[in-house]
């Protein structure tokens, strides 16, 4: 069977040039359709994509249902079923409008790619996210080890997301520079930090964490004062390699340049929690973990906005919609102490006599000058 089809390059390379000069995609979306387009591939043998016929989208989605997860050795989610899907359906549909395509591949086939309306909504259901505590994280920062320069920028990089919220590529972007340790505060720079939609907004050192900022106060000048980096250079740099005496691989240290994918970020938490005792926490579950916090505080409408737009939200109800969904443990907490505040009130108002409430009226009725007309 092959492996390749010189033709599906072409036209995948101009489709992928598409996605970024016209449609803005970023990297990441490109490399998500880009795996999809090779899982078609090779369950069509590399056909041609002129050779394109709904039937191959009817047996595809077929097979993807019952595809399992190389990792996990489980089928598939419903919702990556459906983000590759709808990733095949807007590649045929641009392909359907190009010149040498339109007669080969009609633009309603490309609706085959659809899900059913009952898996399409499992796809969208939301289920309960794990999201750590403020004591958690605490936990977490108080057991991580600081023996070494690379250890303390692991600690200062838990610290750090924990006061901002920032998403993993801006920690893996974030400059010296960016920090105002005494105005506290960092600047998310779309021009040299990856913030999402390249969006420019500047956020407060969040006060949820004792002890956080002043670990990440210490780790700033360190690397100001032990090192002489200056605003130009990474706040969170990557791990240097070498040799070691037998030739193998070893870390040596900090590298003069910053992360260039969230993976090693992400092996700093799993590592931080899983030493700690705890289980692991992505590091975009601390975002969900400070709109969580703000939500107990009893916030003015004002504050919450504020809050909102330090986490780089232009509305305030996408702060709500993605991540202030109150846990199922604590739902529960509300409507049961609500219920009970209600059967409080209902009983005291069947001890009240009604004959005692009417004397009372009369009495002050005939207060001089207290008539209640």
């Amino acid at each position: 069977m092959a492996k390749h089809n010189a033709s599906n390059e072409r036209v995948k390379r101009e489709y992928f040039r598409f996605l970024a000069e016209a449609k803005g995609r970023d990297t990441a979306t490109i490399d998500r359709a880009a795996k999809s387009l090779a899982r078609f591939e090779d369950s069509t043998g590399h056909k041609g994509f002129k050779r394109f016929h709904r039937e191959q989208a009817v047996a595809f989605k077929r097979r993807l249902g019952l595809a399992v997860n190389a990792g996990s050795g489980e089928r598939l989610s419903k919702a990556t079923v459906q983000s590759t899907l709808r990733d095949l359906k807007a590649f045929f549909e641009w392909l359907a409008r190009e010149p040498g395509f339109r007669s080969h591949v009609e633009y309603a086939d490309a609706d085959y790619f659809n899900l059913s309306e009952k898996d399409s909504a499992i796809a969208r259901a939301r289920r309960e996210k794990a999201v750590p505590t403020l004591e958690q994280v605490r936990h977490v920062l108080s057991a991580m080890p600081v023996a070494t320069v690379l250890e303390r920028r692991d600690r200062a990089l838990v610290a750090f997301a924990a006061i901002t919220g920032a998403r993993v590529m801006a920690l893996a972007t974030f400059r010296l520079g960016h920090v105002n340790l005494q105005a506290g505060y960092v600047e998310q720079d779309a021009r040299t930090v990856a913030t999402k939609f390249a969006k420019t907004f500047r956020t407060v050192f969040m006060p949820v964490c004792e002890g956080a900022q002043e670990i990440v106060a210490g780790w700033v000048a360190e690397l100001r004062e032990s090192h002489l980096w200056g605003p130009d250079d990474p706040l969170f740099p990557a791990t240097a390699m070498g040799l070691d005496e037998s030739g193998g691989f070893r870390r040596q240290g900090l590298a003069r340049h910053g992360w260039a994918s969230s993976s090693p970020i992400r092996e700093v938490f799993r590592k931080a929690f899983e030493g700690a005792g705890l289980p692991y926490f992505n590091p975009h579950s601390f975002r969900d973990m400070l709109v969580r916090h703000a939500m107990m505080l009893g916030l003015s409408p004002e504050e919450m906005k504020a809050w909102s737009q330090n986490l780089g939200h232009s509305d305030v109800l996408t702060t709500f919609t993605s991540y202030g969904t109150v846990p199922l443990h604590r739902q529960s907490e509300l409507i049961r102490a609500r219920a009970a505040t209600e059967d409080a009130v209902g009983k005291l108002a069947l001890a009240v006599d009604p004959a005692l409430v009417a004397q009372v009226l009369a009495a002050i009725q005939n207060l001089p000058g207290k008539g209640l007309g």
